[in-house]
């Protein structure tokens, strides 16, 4: 699954991407092939439907993989 940050936002780095998704920010699921396209998503709404994501950053022209696993 791919997706972009929510609300025009945007990160420089994956260290930074990371720290939002863990943070609970919105992002925008971008996968075109997904029924969910286009649907805002946060962290604990991925926890145990999907392994991992693949986030866009930089104005998307990187991603980053990003593990989704619950917070303890």
């Amino acid at each position: 699954m791919t997706l972009v940050p929510a609300y025009n936002r945007d990160y420089r780095s994956a260290k930074e991407v990371r720290e939002a998704f863990n943070a609970d920010k919105d992002f925008v699921i971008a996968s075109v092939d997904d029924p969910d396209c286009g649907r805002y998503v946060n962290k604990p709404q991925l926890v145990g439907v999907v392994g991992e994501v693949w986030i866009r950053y930089a104005k998307n022209t990187k991603k980053t993989r990003v593990v989704v696993e619950a917070s303890t």
